[in-house]
């Protein structure tokens, strides 16, 4: 029989994609309100993996990768998504997003992302959200899985990631 035990506080990192020029000047108060303080923001990096949001969002989109100073309960991880989707929605114009936001959860073992979308490789949680088993941990850094999407496979946000995770580690051990 397992028994269960509660798990580690997760990283919360959020992908911000935008053609704005400067779109966390826009949003992280709205970021902050929810989620607490924001530990780092790097960006802007390119994207050019797919033209998929190219039409909503318009040409030249970019992505800033967001962590925060608090971690948060991995169960939470449907509701964050929903609270991203409504702060979406509040900057909609014509029925366009002008922001895509994509929330995440790092752990030491992972980093899963929240979708609306059902696919085999995700794992329902509630109001809609499923789980995205998106990178493992291993051999030093985190790695992508066959299915996960091109630009979280490539190196320059792998190495991002692997630097939060790096100060998610310490944040856990201060906590110990």
């Amino acid at each position: 029989m397992s028994i269960p035990v509660d798990p580690d506080s997760a990283e919360l990192v959020i992908s911000l994609l935008s053609a704005k020029e400067n779109p966390l000047e826009v949003l992280q108060k709205d970021l902050e309100c929810i989620f607490g303080s924001v530990e780092d923001a790097v960006g802007p990096l390119k994207f050019e993996f797919t033209t998929y949001y190219d039409m909503e969002l318009g040409e030249g989109i970019r992505r800033w990768i967001i962590s925060f100073a608090n971690m948060v309960d991995p169960s939470g991880l449907a509701e964050i998504k929903l609270a991203t989707n409504e702060i979406e929605q509040r900057y909609s114009k014509e029925g366009r997003r002008q922001f895509n936001l994509d929330p995440g959860l790092m752990t030491l073992g992972n980093f899963v992302l929240a979708t609306g979308k059902n696919n085999a490789h995700r794992v329902y949680l509630n109001t809609g959200i499923f789980a995205d088993l998106t990178l493992i941990f291993r051999r030093a850094s985190y790695r992508p899985l066959e299915w996960t999407y091109p630009d979280y496979s490539d190196s320059v946000l792998l190495d991002v990631l692997n630097r939060i995770r790096e100060s998610y580690k310490q944040k856990l051990e201060k906590q110990r």
